[in-house]
């Protein structure tokens, strides 16, 4: 069966790109985002999910 590829160039590519050190994520503490939510939601009548109502769906 024949392989895809030399063995020998294995992993080249990979170990030529420099390491780019990923960004820190900060986050809210909770307090903070249980009264973001519940301004959303609550205050401003919004529907939580992705699919709000009123948002048109674009067909394919």
């Amino acid at each position: 069966m024949a392989t895809h590829g030399s063995l020998t160039k294995a992993g080249k590519v990979r170990g030529q790109t420099p390491k780019v050190e990923g960004r820190k994520i900060v986050g809210t503490n909770s307090s903070l985002r249980n009264k973001n939510n519940f301004k959303k939601r609550f205050v401003l009548g919004r529907v939580p999910g992705q699919n709000k109502p009123g948002q048109k769906r674009r067909k394919r």
